[in-house]
């Protein structure tokens, strides 16, 4: 019964913060669609202090209805005057809560392509699309034979997303996974990594090319939750995660990154490849070393 009674108030004050706070944020989204210049954005860093505040909010309500322990390490030296790209694993709904803990107002308010789906999502929809959340639409190898004019319909989207973000500040957020994470899915993959499912270079490679020079660091962030499995989003609410390590390694971005033609240079896109299967190995191995330390 406690549990019960634990995760709805968390919902209730959770929901009601979102009611409070989304109808200033949708007004200042539309100004941005009639003002002109300027104006306009300044409507955007209104709608980008809005969601700071939402998040900073459920923080707090994190902080006073359950007990989890929220491990961010290193964080230090990040600022939020510059754009950085962050890659991370994804395993659960849970690791938004965990990157609002770890990147809330230390970097620019985050934002991440989302499948074109989750617009229903009641309020947050709305929230995201104010937000300019680029939405995608992803397609099987199968529909694309059959459709061929959709072809690179996503880049394309990846493209005009990054172009905006040029205006100011941004983290992008790029799962390079793909999906979250799940035994099944990593079987089926024959994944050469023991905690991570294969990681995909192409959405990386398009937001390095659009935003290479404005980029100041990579992020890359590591989650690992107790337990052999991922907690879903319900057990965070009703207090049974005990802790969360965030792990973030800062790294410089090689100007080799962006230098090259991925969707028509096969020996480029082999490089940028080659480049995120090494960080997913080292990832691989942080995970190892950090789960270690979550044992009881």
């Amino acid at each position: 019964m406690r549990r019960l009674l634990t995760g709805s108030f968390t919902t209730l004050l959770l929901l009601l913060n979102t009611l409070v706070l989304i109808g200033p944020l949708l007004a200042f989204a539309l100004l941005k669609l009639v003002l002109p210049g300027r104006y306009r954005d300044d409507a955007s860093k209104a709608v980008m202090w809005i969601a700071e505040t939402w998040a900073e909010v459920n923080k707090l309500i994190f902080a006073l209805c359950i007990p989890t322990r929220w491990e961010v390490r290193g964080a230090a030296s990040l600022r939020t005057d510059t754009s950085y790209l962050a890659v991370c694993n994804h395993q659960t709904w849970v690791d938004i809560p965990a990157l609002i803990q770890s990147l809330n107002q230390r970097t620019p308010f985050f934002k991440f392509f989302l499948k074109k789906e989750l617009i229903w999502v009641p309020l947050l929809g709305l929230a995201w699309w104010a937000l300019d959340y680029p939405f995608m639409k992803r397609y099987s190898k199968a529909f694309l034979h059959k459709h061929p004019e959709l072809k690179g319909k996503d880049l394309e989207i990846t493209r005009q997303a990054c172009e905006l973000f040029k205006r100011q500040p941004v983290t992008v957020v790029n799962y390079l996974e793909g999906t979250r994470f799940t035994q099944a899915k990593h079987d089926a993959q024959r994944s050469p990594f023991k905690h991570l499912l294969q990681p995909k270079a192409g959405g990386v490679a398009f937001v390095l090319a659009a935003m290479g020079e404005q980029l100041d660091a990579l992020l890359d962030v590591t989650l690992v939750y107790p337990g052999d499995s991922p907690p879903g989003f319900w057990n965070l609410l009703c207090g049974d995660v005990s802790s969360v390590i965030i792990d973030i390694q800062v790294h410089e971005l090689d100007p080799a990154l962006w230098a090259g033609d991925y969707e028509n240079d096969p020996v480029f896109r082999q490089f940028v490849q080659d480049w995120v299967n090494q960080l997913w190995r080292q990832k691989d191995q942080r995970i190892d070393a950090l789960r270690a330390e979550l044992k009881p």
